[in-house]
């Protein structure tokens, strides 16, 4: 199941990375009122936008990642029966795992 999950994974990782790159674009642009957000090496822009440009950004990112990661687990799991790597993990009772 290891050798099918990790290329789909990394494949699935990548669209999601073009996936938040275009909503963090759509994002900024009702936000901020701009096509682009500002680069850190842009001496136009104050230490807060640029900041706060990459606060929102990683943020997106981070939910498009967590989201997408556990889409496809739980595809994997309807797919196959099983959870991705809970081969090499002990079950928790803390988690609901018996």
């Amino acid at each position: 199941m290891a050798l099918i999950y990790k290329p789909l994974s990394l494949l699935i990782s990548v669209l999601g990375g073009m996936i938040a790159g275009a909503l963090f674009k759509q994002v900024w642009k009702v936000v901020a009122g701009q096509d682009d957000a500002p680069d850190a090496d842009d001496q136009d822009y104050t230490w807060r936008e640029v900041l706060v440009a990459a606060m929102v950004q990683g943020a997106i990112f981070g939910l498009v990642k967590a989201a997408i990661q556990r889409a496809g687990a739980q595809g994997v799991r309807r797919t196959t029966g099983h959870w991705p790597g809970d081969d090499r993990r002990k079950p928790s009772k803390a988690h609901g795992h018996e």
